[in-house]
């Protein structure tokens, strides 16, 4: 049901129990009202006849029959008015009517309390209803009860009239209410509407078009200003979604290319064996820089998604750097670099040392790859404070021409490369900075570069470490 149907039925629904409400509300306080009224005539005309029995002996009446004797509680008597008026005797003659040949009006016990103090009832007399009161009266050393009484009818005619004006004009007084609901509703979604045609009105091709904030500064305006702000998010991840695969479809083809073309130049006839075993040789490194670009790509799409793809537990960085520089240790030697390792040894912190390691191996091939012969490659490892907070700073610093200023804006962004006909040429994929920085990110840290004053290339990565009394508890 559409939201306005169902604010139209709520709000009828509401007006429909209020109107009840009101209604008997209105009902029982204006029957208490009247009620109330008849009481005091009730006590009014009771007091003057009490008043004229203290100077005046009442007038004889004519004795009642058998049939006319005493109604008790709720037998019927006819006295032909609204109103009646008894004196009795405290045994229950009656010394004075307001009737014609009435008999007694109250009788026995209730009789014998209006003797002693005031007693208000109600009798049914020919089938309509009375309100009652009888009070004691003296003259002299005689005791007498006067008994007055009123009929009801007006009241209950008048709570009657009550019930049927409110029955008659509750129903549509809260239909009117819901088709005003309706209305209403239906102005106030308006806006919604319009904003909800426009928005799918957006496709994939025209991601760039945003909903028109409406100058209201109201809900509509936050939720239209809501939503271009999801459209932008979506837009900038469609944008790195569509550079992201043209830029991996360019860095596939390049091998695949070469691939196609040496496995053709191995069917070629007359080829030595020398010949085929270099283009199988070639392949061979070709296919393995395929299966390093689709792992990298891979671990890139698991981090974007979210996926958990560490392990992580408490261990010695240190120990995971010192493992890196051995295994680079063999190419840095062939190219006349010098790999030097500093640091705390003692330090522990809760990390993947693979995922860590990977990290460290990116960064040395960063390095090597652009240091010059001779040059000095420093691998550093130091705590400090960063918000409250200790982290642990893994450092790896080149002596070469540095990154080219243009370049540092989007080092660790996918495919971006310093130099890229050197890098891809060395077997280079753009995506080691990139990788850097999902581990770091997966860590809770963050990863920078810079050009120190010094020269040469920095990049640094600043890892959460758990707090001092962790450490402490595993012997730190």
């Amino acid at each position: 049901m559409p939201l306005r149907w169902r604010l139209a039925l709520l709000f009828t629904l509401g007006a429909a129990i209020l109107i009840g409400g009101v209604g008997l509300l209105f009902r029982q306080q204006l029957t208490a009202g009247m009620q109330s009224a008849v009481d005091d005539t009730l006590q009014a005309r009771a007091d003057a006849q009490v008043a004229r029995l203290a100077t005046t002996s009442p007038s004889p009446s004519p004795p009642a029959s058998r049939e006319q004797e005493g109604p008790g509680q709720g037998e019927h008597r006819d006295t032909g008015s609204d109103d009646v008026t008894q004196v009795l005797s405290p045994q229950g003659r009656v010394l004075e009517n307001g009737g014609d040949g009435q008999g007694p009006l109250v009788s026995g016990a209730r009789l014998q309390n209006a003797a002693r103090e005031p007693e208000q009832f109600t009798a049914v007399i020919e089938g309509q209803q009375y309100r009652m009161l009888g009070v004691p009266a003296r003259n002299g050393n005689r005791t007498f009860v006067v008994v007055v009484g009123a009929s009801t009818q007006i009241v209950e005619a008048a709570a009657a009239r009550t019930s049927e004006i409110f029955l008659m004009a509750g129903p549509p007084a809260a239909a009117l209410v819901g088709l005003g609901a309706y209305v209403l509703a239906g102005a106030a979604l308006r806006p919604v509407e319009r904003l909800r045609r426009r928005l799918a009105d957006i496709s994939e091709h025209d991601i760039d078009a945003r909903l028109r904030v409406p100058g209201t500064r109201d809900e509509i305006a936050t939720l239209a200003t809501t939503m271009n702000a999801v459209l932008d998010r979506l837009a900038r991840a469609l944008a790195r979604e569509r550079g992201f695969v043209a830029d991996a479809g360019h860095e596939l083809r390049t091998p695949l290319t070469t691939l196609k073309a040496e496995l053709e130049l191995a069917q070629q006839p007359g080829r030595s064996r020398q010949a085929l075993a270099s283009a199988v040789d070639a392949a061979a490194a070709d296919t393995d820089r395929l299966i390093r670009l689709a792992e990298d790509l891979l671990l890139l799409a698991r981090a974007d998604e979210g996926h958990a793809f560490l392990r992580p537990r408490l261990m010695a960085p240190h120990d995971v750097l010192a493992a890196a520089v051995r295994s680079a240790s063999a190419r840095a030697a062939a190219q006349d670099i010098t790999l030097r390792l500093r640091g705390e040894e003692d330090m522990r912190m809760t990390a993947d040392p693979d995922r860590l390691r990977q990290a460290v191996d990116n960064l040395l091939d960063n390095a090597l790859r652009y240091s010059p012969p001779g040059g000095v490659i420093d691998v550093g490892l130091r705590r400090r404070g960063r918000h409250g907070r200790a982290v642990a700073v893994i450092e790896v610093r080149d002596q070469g021409p540095g990154f080219p200023p243009e370049f540092l804006p989007v080092a660790f962004e996918r495919f971006r490369r310093a130099d890229t006909a050197r890098s891809r040429a060395d077997g280079g994929t753009g995506l080691g900075l990139a990788i850097v920085r999902s581990i770091a990110h997966a860590h809770g840290g963050r990863a920078m570069a810079d050009n120190p004053p010094e020269g040469g290339a920095r990049v640094r990565l600043e890892l959460p470490m758990p707090p001092a009394h962790d450490r402490r508890s595993h012997g730190d």
